[in-house]
């Protein structure tokens, strides 16, 4: 039964201005009037900000995310295809090495889309359709300093700005500012216990850079991705992302002792040093356009606010200030579209500031960033130095068993399609142990795998391969 009262107009106060923030915002101006507070300047058209320094790096937006977001913008997939975008069916438009080494198969027909462009064209689409809306007010250049209530409730948030403090009063704060949260303390504050975290750290260094292809290569080049190999330490690996403006966008990683450096020079003999060399091959024939752009704050980060014993009426934390993940796997957009649509769906049945609300919304959100978590440390945890605990039994198990459905992927278009319904985020991970799955990955009839990246003819050709 929908939980509804009368009175004034409910208010909301979103933490941060980025693509989990501007999504949250949507959702909340349905039921009252929503202010926006961010720290930096945002800009109108794409271009890069001081507070989103990951956004340099290949982002891919699975077909998880793309559902999510298109349910709460309907419409936005066009308009990000009309400002440069590529939808690219996965696998027929990628080209993939696996992270335990096999090349995946491509085919047609293919039901997965990933969403292709830079992250300042994601963001700033995203926020122009947002900000367009009536009953949202964006306060730029504000810094959000803690929050106002009790144990009981929180009621609204203390800023400062370069006119002096002030306090913007809420029914609900929903807290969207990124990996710098300072939600754990602000709720120490208020008298709650310390909020348990987690961190896997593999050590990963990302280097990126722009590059203009050659003038040949066709305007559908697929997305190229070299997987790092966890037990191949230190794992490298790298993408080449074909984004707007006919552009690619190149991100190298590597783990602790391989991490590619900032040196121009040395980029194309990093890619040239990975598990396969063909990202090198290509951009030996591709003119760099930037110089190269290096980050090293790549650790799995998780907080589970959810398992907290109490938790305040009036507040609510999403997307990367409640986890933030190895970009590598790109997962965290995802998610984080898939967290606001979990909240507007509590919301629909209860009002922004009632008892039950932000307590339903914080559960909710911890569904999708559990799987984005699990998919993200299944991986990473198993670096050298990664954790200060070791896997446990199970997660080896599980590790070993999601290498065994990998393989299968790599041999039967079948199971990788089943394998792609998780990777996507469309269905839970529990997909991987249906019994056509479990067939296909111990008994069912599979192909040799590829000895190298299935390029077309056609493809490398164009790209003078």
């Amino acid at each position: 039964m929908s939980e509804r009262t009368s009175g004034h107009r409910p208010t909301a106060v979103v933490v941060g201005g980025g693509m989990t923030g501007m999504l949250a915002a949507s959702v909340l101006a349905r039921f009252g009037d929503v202010t926006v507070v961010e720290a930096d300047t945002l800009p109108e058209q794409p271009s890069p900000r001081r507070g989103l320094p990951q956004a340099r790096h290949a982002h891919v937006l699975w077909s998880g995310g793309v559902g999510a977001i298109e349910q709460l913008l309907p419409g936005i997939t066009e308009r990000l295809l009309d400002r440069g975008a590529r939808r690219v069916p996965i696998m027929s438009g990628m080209v993939s090495k696996a992270p335990s080494g096999q090349w995946f198969r491509r085919f047609e027909h293919a039901h997965h889309v990933n969403i292709v462009c830079s992250r300042d064209l994601l963001d700033a689409t995203i926020r122009a359709e947002v900000v367009a809306r009536p009953g949202i007010t964006v306060l730029e250049r504000t810094e959000t300093v803690g929050l106002e209530g009790t144990v009981d409730r929180v009621t609204g948030v203390r800023t400062r700005d370069a006119a002096g403090d002030g306090i913007l009063d809420a029914d609900l704060v929903v807290d969207a500012s990124g990996r710098g949260s300072r939600a754990p303390a602000w709720l120490t504050g208020l008298g709650f216990p310390a909020v348990s975290e987690r961190v896997v750290d593999a050590g990963v260094g990302y280097a990126s850079r722009i590059y203009r292809p050659p003038a040949s290569a066709s305007d559908d080049f697929p997305i190229v991705n070299v997987q790092a190999e966890p037990t191949r330490p230190p794992g490298k690996g790298g993408i080449i992302l074909p984004i707007e403006n006919g552009q690619w966008l190149v991100t190298l990683a590597g783990t602790r002792g391989g991490r590619p450096s900032r040196d121009n020079d040395a980029f194309v003999s990093f890619a040239e040093s990975l598990a396969h060399p063909v990202i090198g091959e290509l951009l030996t024939r591709a003119e760099p356009v930037t110089d190269v752009v290096t980050t090293r704050s790549t650790a799995n980060k998780r907080r589970y606010f959810e398992k907290l014993d109490r938790w305040p009426a009036g507040f609510a934390v999403l997307g990367d200030a409640v986890a933030g993940y190895n970009p590598v796997y790109g997962h965290g957009l995802t998610a984080a579209a898939q967290s606001v649509v979990a909240m507007r769906e509590v919301l629909a049945r209860h009002d922004l500031g009632s008892a039950k609300a932000a307590r339903l919304v914080q559960r909710a959100a911890a569904r999708p960033v559990g799987q984005a978590w699990d998919l993200a440390v299944g991986q990473d945890a198993f670096y050298p130095g990664a954790t200060a605990e070791a896997p446990s039994r199970i997660e080896r198990l599980m590790a070993a068993f999601i290498d065994r459905a990998v393989d299968a992927g790599a041999r039967n278009p079948h199971a990788l399609r089943a394998l792609l319904d998780v990777m996507s985020m469309e269905r839970a991970p529990v997909r991987l142990l249906a019994p056509d799955m479990l067939w296909r990955v111990f008994l069912g009839r599979k192909k040799p795998l590829l000895d190298g990246p299935p390029l077309t003819d056609g493809e490398r050709k164009s790209v003078g391969l």
